[in-house]
């Protein structure tokens, strides 16, 4: 088995175990019960204030009449479900029966939506909430809950409006003579599984993996017409859209069609939120992928020089990209169960704060290697001075740099000091200083003097590696124990070890000069004169 045959399989398995999963929690929801009744509470002569009172069928909220009424209706118990209902018919359990099989088949999956406040979600009409529109041939009707306050009943409840039941009942016929008429047998349409319609669990087996295997094909028919752009064979695309991308496709599609085919509202509930958690992860999985793209590309920009140095850096915000993602993916699923994360977001710019004042160092550190990544000030084998320190940069991090010095000790400079001290990089030198000082004897004459001096300026004129424009010799000062003369030049080395051997070259030359002007080097003495009475006084070497 080739590794793409393998990989096709391993997706379509996975889609397999993904459609089981929606058909168990289907399942699971079409066998849940409606809210039991609250329990008595004992009571209590202590001052503690009691507890609010709720109703026992749940329809304290708009989210609990709804649920609470699917439940009833799913399991049968017609009469249960026309409490749900603002109506004092006599057939109100029939009406209740038909009002299910209209919410089952068109009510939108958007059940977490729904306000789980005893307010409802509408501040301007608080006793009134719309908990979604179905669609019918007759145009559109709003489902809408009334809070109503009925004699005996110790909390106003939430039940579903006279116009709702109306409009549904309307839309009754329309959805009995035309759900899978002349698509799929009766009996899948009427035998059910748990509570569950054979064709909903059959629709779902089968339609995730036919709609993966759709999108091989049109991954198959687009990577050849895409590939026709890219005039080199090496750099043409293997596969125009990945596995990401495919599971992407199947899930939008796998949604639309469950809005659009006939499927109970257990089925489209469940598959909405595994179809929403499925397109999130997909898209943060894309967009993460997107950034390691990134990453490369920016890297491959950088010179290789560059590159230890700039790596750490361009990883260390990648990863804190991957995570903003991930975090945004979080939030994202909070809002899909209807989970406020405003508190969640609240404890983390508490303890952001607190991490921040605690890594204060650490964080100077990190945001003074970037500084030094990004204007380049030391790069990786510079020869610099700083301070008492001199050495090689060995490694520049994200926290420290290290030097390795001349006695091959490393030392492990923080990136905060190196950004506020001054830096001697010595590697950066474009020429070298040649600047001796040469001292004659005093007993040299004019004439030997003035040779010497044209001689080496000479000599460094015409040498090949000293920069012609650069070069001053002159006869300075009368020093102490000798005739000073000044050596200036600037010479083109490669490095130090390059310079070191031409500056010993010319240092040779400039002593043979002196030698054949028939003068020597001085070197420090003193002369003492002693004096007497009867004597002229006499000098003394």
């Amino acid at each position: 088995m080739t590794s793409a045959t393998a990989h096709t399989w391993r997706v379509t398995r996975s889609l397999g175990v993904c459609a089981v999963a929606v058909v168990v929690c289907a399942l699971a929801i079409e066998a849940g019960q409606a809210p039991p009744a609250a329990a008595p509470t004992a009571p209590n002569a202590g001052a503690a204030a009691p507890a609010p009172l709720t109703d026992s069928l749940g329809r304290s909220t708009p989210r609990g009449t709804v649920r609470g009424f699917l439940d009833a209706a799913r399991s049968g118990d017609n009469a249960r479900a026309a409490q749900y209902l603002d109506t004092r018919r006599s057939d109100a359990a029939e009406l209740a029966h038909k009002l299910f099989v209209v919410l089952d088949a068109r009510l939108p999956a958007r059940l977490l939506r729904i306000s789980d406040e005893p307010e409802g979600s509408d501040p301007v009409a608080p006793n009134r909430e719309i908990v979604g529109t179905i669609e019918g041939g007759s145009g559109q009707a709003d489902v809408v809950l009334e809070r109503v306050q009925r004699p005996g009943e110790a909390t106003p409840i939430w039940l579903i409006s006279t116009p709702t039941i109306a409009a549904a009942v309307s839309q009754y016929d329309e959805i009995a003579n035309s759900r899978w008429n002349g698509v799929v047998p009766t009996f899948l349409i009427r035998t059910r599984f748990a509570g569950l319609r054979v064709v909903d669990i059959l629709t779902i087996l089968a339609g995730l993996p036919l709609l993966y295997f759709a999108t091989l094909l049109l991954n198959r028919a687009l990577t050849p017409l895409v590939g026709l752009g890219f005039r080199k064979e090496d750099s043409r695309p293997r596969s125009v859209l990945p596995a990401s991308a495919r599971l992407l496709l199947v899930v939008i599609a796998g949604r639309w069609l469950s809005s659009a085919l006939p499927l109970s509202l257990a089925v489209r509930q469940v598959f909405s939120m595994l179809a929403t958690l499925i397109i999130i992860a997909t898209i943060a999985r894309l967009v993460m992928l997107s950034t390691g793209e990134l990453e490369r590309h920016v890297l491959g920009r950088i010179a290789p020089s560059h590159r230890p140095a700039a790596e750490s850096l361009v990883r260390l915000l990648r990863r804190g990209a991957d995570l903003l993602i991930l975090f945004a993916a979080v939030i994202a699923v909070l809002l899909t169960f209807g989970v406020d994360p405003t508190p969640a977001l609240a404890g983390l710019g508490v303890g952001g704060i607190a991490v921040a004042l605690a890594a204060q160092k650490t964080l100077e550190n990190v945001i003074a290697g970037a500084s030094i990544i990004f204007d380049q000030a030391v790069r990786v084998g510079d020869f610099l001075k700083m301070g008492d320190v001199q050495g090689t940069v060995d490694h520049i991090g994200l926290r420290s740099t290290r030097i390795r010095t001349l006695d091959r000790t490393v030392v492990s400079v923080p990136n905060s000091q190196i950004a506020n001290v001054s830096l001697e990089t010595i590697s950066a030198r474009d020429k070298f200083w040649f600047h001796p000082v040469v001292g004659l004897v005093y007993e040299t004459t004019p004439e030997q003097l003035h040779q010497v001096v044209d001689n080496v300026r000479q000599l460094l004129t015409e040498h090949p590696a000293v920069d012609p424009v650069s070069v001053r010799v002159r006869f300075f000062r009368l020093g102490a124990f000798s005739l000073d003369i000044d050596v200036f030049a600037y010479l083109l080395a490669r490095d130090w070890n390059h310079f070191m051997e031409i500056q010993e070259q010319l240092l040779f030359s400039i002593t043979d000069i002196i030698s054949r002007a028939g003068t020597s080097i001085a070197f420090p003495s003193q002369t003492t004169y002693v004096a007497n009475a009867s004597a002229a006084s006499i000098p003394l070497q």
